[in-house]
């Protein structure tokens, strides 16, 4: 369309009154295309001038803002809008030039809330700002079905954690039954019994109560809701924590620790407590596979828009075919070990959105990798350079 109204503007002189007329009917009926195909899409657009004003808008736009006044042209975008939060959002940001991704509204509409996810732009012409441009999306259903999901998935999860209580609780349980019969066995017809006797008995009473009871807590703290409170931290000091915290049990295992932490790291955003219990899970892990020693690697560094946590071992490695398996709750290769560990891991790294990968080689160890986002903070655009654009260009 640009490169059309540019020729016809270079003609324009030895045009006659037909072909001018021509001209105008053209473009007018591209003009309605434009129109019609705005007013066809299901997302919302407004385009604001340098003074805010709304020049151009469509009709999901004018649905979803509501716009108040004769003319909503006239006016600055913000006090055509008539929900109050969404007024001061786009007076901040449209005064303060800023460029703001999905910021989610909660709008009233027809007594049913709607979910609108908000963009604006800067609105950039021969390398200078000439207004912004508002992205608008109806989000609701989206969320609606990304809530449905993740019940399925907590449901589903449940019902996996459910069957692996009821299978760990078995052995204990039996255990326990078998050393009270032999008890209640011993105390029949008899008016004393011998107190190494009972102590023994009683001892494996208590060591299986209290695996019991460990069995209760990991499953609690594996299906409650975490109560997370994140602050800005520095990563590398945690896991330089971590390293001095455990390296006088590594080296009494003949395992030598070593530590690589950046400098100047950014923050993150952390829940110390809970990132310190996840990090210190696979630590152990990596201990305990490497029963005759070897070298732990304890590394925190930048990787691309993340921080990046690393825990490796020189240990027994993992078998290619239980390494899809190890998030599982209840999936442990250890001989005592609960199962549950590296699942709490699993869903503290993603209660900070961050993620979680693993590479190993049976013989060869293991490596695991936590990424946690670096805060994004919106920022202020500046104006192009027209000089830098038109030497780029050139």
């Amino acid at each position: 369309m640009r490169r059309f109204v540019e020729r016809a503007l270079a003609k324009l002189p030895k045009l006659n009154e037909d072909q001018m007329r021509s001209l105008l009917y053209a473009l007018a009926e591209e003009n309605g295309r434009m129109d019609a195909a705005l007013d066809s899409m299901l997302d919302g657009i407004v385009v604001c001038d340098r003074d805010h004003l709304p020049i151009i808008y469509n009709k999901s736009a004018e649905r979803m803002l509501r716009l108040t006044g004769s003319d909503p042209t006239e006016r600055a975008l913000w006090h055509s809008v008539s929900d109050e939060d969404l007024s001061e959002f786009f007076r901040a940001t449209l005064e303060g030039e800023e460029t703001v991704l999905d910021r989610e509204f909660g709008l009233d509409a027809k007594g049913a809330t709607r979910l609108i996810a908000v963009s604006v732009s800067t609105l950039v012409s021969q390398g200078r700002i000439e207004g912004a441009i508002v992205h608008m999306e109806d989000i609701t259903e989206k969320r609606r079905k990304e809530a449905q999901l993740r019940r399925a998935e907590s449901l589903a999860s449940l019902t996996t954690l459910a069957a692996g209580v009821a299978h760990e609780i078995k052995n204990p349980l039996g255990s326990l039954s078998i050393h009270i019969q032999l008890i209640r066995k011993a105390l029949q017809g008899k008016d004393e019994v011998e107190i190494p006797f009972l102590e023994r008995h009683l001892g494996v009473v208590d060591e299986e109560i209290d695996r019991l009871n460990k069995i209760v807590v990991d499953f609690l703290f594996a299906v409650r809701p975490m109560d997370v409170q994140l602050r800005e931290s520095d990563p590398g000091e945690l896991v330089a924590g971590i390293a001095e915290f455990i390296r006088p049990e590594a080296e009494r295992t003949g395992v030598m620790v070593e530590l690589d932490v950046a400098d100047a790291l950014p923050r993150v955003a952390l829940d110390e407590r809970l990132m310190k219990q996840a990090v210190l899970n696979l630590v152990k892990n990596a201990l305990a596979a490497m029963p005759g020693g070897g070298k732990l690697r304890l590394v925190a560094e930048k990787a691309d828009e993340a921080v990046r946590i690393t825990v490796g071992d020189t240990g027994v490695g993992i078998s290619e075919e239980d390494l899809p398996k190890i998030f599982e709750p209840y999936f442990t290769t250890k001989e005592n070990g609960t199962g549950l560990g590296l699942t709490i891991t699993f869903k503290i790294v993603r209660e900070h959105d961050g993620e979680i990968m693993v590479t190993s080689r049976p013989g060869q160890g293991s490596t695991f990798m936590i990424n946690l986002p670096i805060p994004q903070k919106e920022r202020r655009l500046l104006p192009y350079d027209e000089g830098e654009t038109a030497e780029r260009e050139a």
